[in-house]
């Protein structure tokens, strides 16, 4: 099967700092495939390789069959590409209804018509309220977004993301600034987006518990290169993913204590 995205032998280079090098990523259609990894192993850079942030110091990235490696960022929505980042991406003073209904009209071949009524965009409401219910957040279309819990922020983003129809969602930190009991919501959501069957997703995350429960395939970094790649089960009992990243600290996600081992951090 062809891969959806490939990233090609990417390199990037800061200065003297080599932050990512040559690294190769293949995901297929369909997939939740999670990058994670230590601080500073490469997994944002990665991920803005991947999304046209930076441009590569050497090497290509694949969209579908094609180079997009020099395409323009906000080409790249147009072709089906969503990203979302560390920091929330909304518009606060709008409500939630407003802030999804915009983007969905941002990305439609429909004019702008300053002087129309809001509500005369019927068909841009009723995309915004079905992606609005896919997140969970139907009992706040009215609020304004600023009064969203982080966790609703998160959800709103999202919602935010698939009113443009990506076919390949791209979520750095879904879970960032999140409170621990709105994790398992987060999770959910993109559960349930997943389940839909059209859409494709990149995550860089640091929680465990979403990266198992949620992911198809999973690529460790380690100091800007692959150090492994898998299928949550097998990245769960490799032994150098353990040594140079999961560790004891998340032992209790990945396996069951054994009370061997030391504590290093």
């Amino acid at each position: 099967m062809t891969p959806l995205l490939e990233g090609r032998q990417l390199r990037k280079v800061f200065g003297g700092l080599i932050a990512v090098s040559d690294v190769s990523i293949a995901v297929q259609p369909g997939t939740i495939h999670s990058i994670i990894g230590p601080n500073g192993a490469g997994k944002t850079t990665l991920m803005n390789l991947i999304s046209g942030i930076y441009k590569p110091t050497g090497g290509s990235v694949w969209y579908k069959g094609q180079e997009i490696t020099h395409m323009p960022l906000y080409r790249r929505a147009h072709i089906g590409i969503g990203r979302s980042f560390q920091i929330t991406n909304i518009f606060p003073n709008l409500t939630v209804i407003e802030n999804v209904r915009l983007a969905a009209q941002a990305l439609s071949s429909i004019p702008w018509q300053f002087w129309r009524r809001a509500d005369s965009h019927k068909d841009f409401i009723n995309q915004a309220l079905s992606h609005i219910a896919l997140v969970g957040l139907s009992d706040s279309i009215l609020k304004p977004a600023s009064m969203l819990p982080h966790g609703g922020k998160r959800k709103l983003e999202l919602a935010i993301l698939l009113a443009a129809s990506p076919e390949l969602l791209l979520l750095d930190e879904p879970t960032a600034g999140v409170a621990s009991e709105q994790v398992g919501e987060i999770i959910h959501t993109i559960d349930t987006i997943r389940a839909q069957g059209d859409k494709t997703v990149i995550i860089v995350e640091h929680n465990m518990s979403l990266v198992m429960g949620v992911s198809d395939r999973i690529t460790v970094m380690h100091s800007g290169t692959v150090l492994a790649e898998g299928a949550p089960t097998e990245i769960a009992q490799n032994k150098e993913v353990q040594s140079a990243y999961l560790g004891e600290l998340y032992s209790d996600v990945m396996q069951p204590k054994t009370g061997e081992g030391k504590h290093d951090h």
